[in-house]
């Protein structure tokens, strides 16, 4: 696997773990990627949104689009995936705390 792929696999675990951490269970495209900046991923707007339409490909994430921005909610799945109860090939899977 290429250092470029395991960082993908980690920004869409990252992704998923934000959403689980917000009210609602849900936040959009700009926000997540001001969280992920913190985490130490740079991660454009854009290249957020192919991520999270990969997620929502994956049933891990639903998604709306509002203006400029896709808001992304996290599902039964995504939670499972983000606390390490589910295994999805592609996302990161989280080490034990």
């Amino acid at each position: 696997m290429s250092f470029a792929d395991h960082l993908r696999k980690d920004v869409r675990l990252v992704s998923l773990r934000v959403l689980s951490e917000t009210p609602g269970y849900r936040s959009n495209s700009s926000v997540i990627v001001s969280c992920l900046d913190r985490y130490g991923h740079a991660v454009t707007r854009d290249q957020m949104k192919t991520e999270l339409r990969w997620l929502a490909e994956q049933g891990l994430v639903e998604l709306e689009e509002a203006g400029s921005v896709l808001v992304a909610k996290l599902t039964e799945r995504g939670q499972d995936v983000a606390e390490g109860r589910a295994v999805v090939d592609g996302v990161a899977k989280p080490r034990a705390r």
